[in-house]
């Protein structure tokens, strides 16, 4: 017999289809109580946190390019002005 734990108490993996309702509904009885433990957050939490990730994700892709231009001028350009 396979064991496992699941919300805290051990569930007894039957064969079948109700074995198999037995255990979803262990499942969900799980995911509810998990669940009921998130503390959300706030409208004005979210937003802030909307607008710092986007501003993070703007300036990360402005240095990212900013990066991959100066590396183009010195290995590519560079190294093609060193060859002549």
């Amino acid at each position: 017999m396979d064991h496992s734990q699941q919300g805290g108490r051990a569930v007894v993996a039957g064969g079948g289809v109700g074995g198999w309702f037995q255990r979803a509904g262990h499942f969900l009885t799980a995911v509810n109580a998990e669940m009921k433990k998130v503390s959300w957050p706030t409208r004005d939490e979210l937003k802030r946190a909307t607008y710092m990730i986007l501003i993070m994700s703007v300036a990360l892709g402005l240095l990212i390019g900013w990066m991959d231009l100066l590396l183009q001028l010195i290995l590519v350009d560079g190294i093609a002005r060193l060859a002549q």
